[in-house]
């Protein structure tokens, strides 16, 4: 009996652990994510002139494809401006900005050396193989291995990150 009780508080120990890997918002960044338009919430004619305004491969992108991708993303990363970091750092403004540089977040000392700046090739190589690209970063990411499921990511990451062509 007293393995029982044992093995039911770790159950409870650990699934309060695990309950804290993916932060809530607070309100504030909740009326903030709200007020920044996801290509979720884009009526199809607006999701087809912002694709229309990309570069080259990405103005030819699935953005459905794109967004179901990026689900595997969404559970450590935030788009929308004023959101908070979680697990990863909130990606909003992400394309021109220098990696380990949005302000709260603690990088991995091998993301903060390399002295990128964040461009569509670069996210590409990045969400191939994270381990691969920055040997010793902190991010757990498997990679994307389909070049095709990473240019509708990139796409749906442009749209949703206030991207400027």
């Amino acid at each position: 009996m007293r393995h029982l009780g044992l093995t039911l508080a770790a159950a409870a120990i650990a699934a309060t652990t695990l309950a804290g890997c993916t932060k809530t918002s607070s309100p504030a960044s909740t009326e903030a994510a709200a007020t920044t338009t996801s290509p979720a919430t884009m009526s199809d004619a607006d999701k087809a002139k912002a694709l229309a305004a990309l570069p080259a491969p990405y103005k030819t992108a699935d953005l459905a494809n794109g967004e179901s991708k990026f689900a595997l993303c969404s559970t450590c990363h935030t788009l929308a401006e004023g959101a908070p970091n979680m697990t990863g750092p909130n990606l909003h403004g992400v394309f021109g900005r220098k990696a380990g540089a949005v302000a709260g977040f603690s990088y991995s000392d091998p993301l903060k050396a390399t002295g990128w700046t964040w461009d569509a090739a670069r996210i590409d190589t990045w969400i191939a193989d994270p381990k691969v690209a920055v040997p010793g970063t902190k991010m757990t990411f498997a990679g994307l291995k389909d070049p095709k499921d990473r240019t509708d990511v990139i796409a749906y990451l442009m749209i949703g990150t206030g991207f400027k062509p």
